[in-house]
C-alpha cells in the first residue's frame, strides 16, 4: 500500500484531506492508544513524538523527530499497568512492559463499515503506517509555518494548562466546588486516575471505584465515587460482568465504558448506580439502557442512579443517537432525568471545535465554523426511577465553579474537561427494603 498508493500521493490533497482515513479511523485509532501513554504507579506518562500531544523533545527538525518517533514505538518499552486487584484498589504495581506498537488493535469492520475486509485484517501494520505519515506531515508543516521554532514554545504553554496539569485540575474541582456531592459518576478516566483521586484529600472522603475489567490499553474507564459518611464502603459489589454479558459484539461497548455497582447507604437503603460513556454516535446508549434496566428488575429492592455520557446529539439520525428519542426511551422504563422526561434539545452539555492540528480532519472546523461544525450537544444525563426520586434542583458546569457560560468553548485554561459538570439533587419519595 505504500509503494503503490500512499508514497505517491501529495500530503494535503491526497492525504490530509483523504476523508475515508477519517472514516477508517486509521489515523486517529492508534494516536488514541499511543498518543499519551500513562505509565504504572503514577509515574508519569510517556508521549509519542507528535506535534498533537505534549512531547517535549525537539521537534524542530524532521530527522530528530522521525529518530525519536521509531525508538518510541518499536525500540523502548513503557511500563503500563498490569491490571489485577491491586489495580482495581488503586495501588501501585509493578506494571507490564510493553512497546507502544504493541498496543495498537484491529480496527473491525462491524464498528467501522467503511473498513474493507482486507483494511481490517492489516489494520495493525496499516495504522501503524498512517500514524507515521499524518505525524510527519504534522512536523513539516508546523516547521515551514514556525521556522524559529516558536510553535513548540507555545505547544508546551498549552500542554501545561490542559494536559500536564489536568488531573489535578480535575481533582481540585470535585474535592472542593463538589464537596457536598454523595456520589460522583465519571467517564473516559485513565487508569492511573484512581491512584490519584485516592492520593489527596478526595481519597479520604470518598471510596474511588473502578471495574475489576480496568482498561488499560484505551485507557477511557468510567469511575464512580462514593461519600463514605452517606455510603457504606464495605457495601459495595460489582455487577458490570453480568451486563456486559448481555451484549452481542454488534453493541459497540468495550472494557472500561461501563461500571455497574451495588450499595447500601447509613440508613440502609440499598442502590444500584451505574456509570457509562457512549461511544461517538451515542448508539450504544438504549442497548446499555436496557441491560441496565432489566438488571434494576431484577434487583427491586435497590434504587437505581445512572449517571452517564450519553452521546446524544441535538438532531438524531441513522448514524446518530438523537435525545428526544433517547428521551422517550428512558420514560417508557419508569425513568426521568435531571433535565426532566423532555430533554431541551438546545440544552448543550459539550461545546468544543477540533482544529486542523487532529488526525480526523474531516471534522476540523475554522474560527466562523466553530458552532456549525463543532461538537455542541446535550450529551450529559443522570437518570433515576420516578417511582423512587424528585428532583430538586439540576445545573450544569464549564467552569469549575458551579457556572455555566453559554457559548463558551471548552475545555478552557482553568476548565479541564471538553463534557460540562451536571449535578443534580434528588430527594428519597418512597422506602422500600
Amino acid at each position: 500500500m505504500w509503494q503503490a498508493s500512499f508514497g505517491q500521493r501529495k500530503i494535503i490533497s491526497g492525504f490530509m484531506k483523504d476523508r475515508s482515513l477519517g472514516e477508517k479511523r486509521l489515523a486517529s485509532m492508534p494516536d488514541r492508544v499511543t498518543n499519551t501513554i500513562n505509565l504504572a504507579g503514577g509515574r508519569g506518562v510517556a508521549n509519542r513524538p507528535t506535534v498533537i500531544n505534549c512531547f517535549a523533545g525537539d521537534m524542530t527538525s524532521s530527522v530528530r523527530w522521525w529518530a525519536n518517533w521509531k525508538e518510541f514505538m518499536f525500540e523502548k518499552k513503557v511500563m503500563i499497568e498490569g491490571g489485577g486487584k491491586r489495580a482495581l484498589r488503586g495501588k501501585s504495581s509493578s506494571g507490564v512492559a510493553v512497546l507502544p506498537a504493541s498496543l495498537l488493535q484491529k480496527i473491525k469492520r462491524a464498528k467501522y463499515p467503511a473498513v474493507t475486509a482486507e483494511e481490517e485484517a492489516i489494520s495493525i501494520p496499516l495504522q501503524t503506517l498512517c500514524q507515521a505519515i499524518f505525524d510527519a506531515i504534522l512536523v513539516y508543516i508546523v516547521n515551514i509555518v514556525s521556522p524559529s521554532g516558536k510553535w513548540q514554545q507555545l505547544q508546551q504553554q498549552m500542554c501545561d494548562s490542559l494536559n500536564r496539569k489536568k488531573d489535578a485540575n480535575t481533582l481540585a474541582i470535585l474535592d472542593s466546588p463538589y464537596s457536598d456531592i454523595n456520589v460522583f459518576f465519571v467517564q473516559e478516566a485513565a487508569a492511573v486516575f484512581v491512584a490519584k483521586a485516592n492520593a489527596v484529600s478526595l481519597g479520604k472522603t470518598y471510596s474511588v471505584i473502578s471495574s475489576s475489567s480496568l482498561d488499560g490499553k484505551r485507557d477511557q474507564n468510567s469511575l464512580i465515587l462514593i461519600c463514605k459518611q452517606y455510603f457504606d464502603p464495605a457495601s459495595v459489589r460489582e455487577h458490570t460482568a453480568e451486563v456486559m454479558a448481555t451484549f452481542d459484539k454488534a453493541t459497540p461497548v468495550a472494557n472500561g465504558d461501563l461500571l455497574v455497582i451495588s450499595a447500601v447507604d447509613v440508613f440502609g437503603r440499598s442502590y444500584l448506580l451505574a456509570s457509562f460513556h457512549g461511544d461517538t454516535n451515542g448508539l450504544a446508549t438504549l442497548p446499555v439502557l436496557a441491560a441496565v434496566h432489566a438488571l434494576a428488575q431484577r434487583m427491586p429492592s435497590h434504587r437505581l442512579v445512572f449517571g452517564l455520557d450519553a452521546n446524544t446529539y441535538e438532531k438524531g439520525s441513522k448514524k446518530l443517537q438523537g435525545v428526544t428519542e433517547f428521551g422517550k426511551d428512558f420514560v417508557s422504563k419508569g425513568y426521568s432525568s435531571c433535565w426532566g422526561d423532555a430533554p431541551d434539545p438546545s440544552n448543550h452539555t459539550t461545546f468544543n471545535a477540533r482544529t486542523f492540528l487532529q488526525p480526523q480532519l474531516q471534522k476540523a472546523a475554522k474560527s466562523t465554523e466553530k458552532a456549525s461544525k463543532g461538537d455542541k450537544n446535550p450529551k450529559d444525563f443522570v437518570l433515576y426511577p420516578k417511582a423512587s426520586f424528585t428532583l430538586d434542583e439540576a445545573r450544569k458546569d464549564n467552569t469549575g465553579k458551579r457556572a455555566y457560560l453559554e457559548g463558551e468553548i471548552f475545555p478552557t485554561l482553568t476548565f479541564p474537561s471538553d463534557h460540562g459538570v451536571v449535578s443534580c439533587t434528588l430527594t428519597h419519595t418512597t422506602y422500600y427494603s
